[in-house]
């Protein structure tokens, strides 16, 4: 049977690349679909592939980036399926360039539509989920959202992009330890696969294969794992940053604490030389992100 069978998911930025790929999968698997993008027309052109292949969706291209276009995109939802049981926060822009030659423009924009439009459509239905919970009503819902190795690690030429992503990794660690309580679970990916995005940031690294071999940039390879997570079979993972990219899946580490000198009382400045070069040396090794 479907894992996903008549669960109803919200995708945004699935007019294309690794949105589009979700909501092919997220249907093969039973569930309906509604396909947002500020593209409209891409949105339906993905709908008319869903359609096709005998899956529910809908297209969508209401703003995640307000209040109210999340509210119209939640109530389109609920209007053609009755109820949401996953959001997949997907969407997002580039505007890269060195830090000290970014505009304002170019840092709000980034901001608005990685992490506002994290916002938006999560708050909504978690206040949803939360009064359903709390009203006697089971809850089995999940948030999916979308950090990157740039925001795991930083990525020159990406300070806007980097900070937001890695504001959405934290965000996903509080939305989890809040929303375990009302049958919530919330997870976030650090997808590494060929997009728009990625084939205007790195695009020898990304080009398909010419010999037929297992191409390990397509969007299709991330989607088994973001339908899984969205399934009921997930229930019991929660406040994970999972990186995939090809046949690979990992889970992110995030920050720790390597190793730790404690004196038992105040440092004087003149001493932290050694001691922070004895840390430093002790530190693990961080390591690459796909795509990074």
């Amino acid at each position: 049977m479907p894992i996903c069978n008549n669960r109803t998911v919200i995708i945004t930025g699935a007019g294309g690349g690794l949105g589009r790929a979700y909501a092919l999968a997220f249907a093969a698997e039973g569930a309906n679909v509604v396909v947002n993008d500020i593209r409209l027309e891409a949105a339906q052109a993905v709908v008319a592939e869903v359609a096709a292949a005998g899956g529910q969706a809908i297209a969508n291209h209401g703003d995640i980036t307000t209040m109210a276009g999340a509210q119209s995109i939640v109530d389109a939802a609920l209007a053609a399926f009755g109820e949401v049981h996953v959001l997949v926060n997907n969407a997002g822009i580039l505007r890269d360039r060195m830090f000290v030659s970014l505009s304002e423009d170019d840092w709000d924009q980034v901001m608005r539509v990685h992490l506002k439009g994290h916002f938006c459509l999560a708050n909504i239905l978690g206040r949803r989920w939360r009064d359903q919970a709390k009203a006697g009503n089971k809850i089995d819902a999940r948030i999916i959202n979308t950090s990157s190795g740039a925001g795991l690690q930083g990525s020159i030429g990406q300070s806007n992009y980097s900070a937001a992503k890695g504001g959405i990794a934290a965000l996903t660690l509080v939305q989890a330890a809040e929303m375990a309580r009302y049958g919530v679970s919330v997870n976030a990916l650090a997808p590494a696969a060929r997009t728009s995005m990625t084939e205007s940031a790195m695009p020898d690294v990304v080009k398909p294969p010419q010999d037929g071999s297992f191409d390990a940039w397509a969007a299709e390879n991330v989607a088994p794992l973001v339908v899984w997570l969205g399934s009921p079979q997930s229930a019991h993972v929660t406040g994970k940053v999972f990186e995939s990219q090809g046949g690979r899946i990992s889970v992110g580490d995030g920050w720790r604490t390597d190793s730790t000198r404690d004196k038992g009382a105040r440092w004087e400045p003149a001493e932290l030389g050694p001691v922070i070069a004895q840390l430093l040396a002790e530190a693990v090794p961080a390591q690459k992100i796909w795509g990074s």
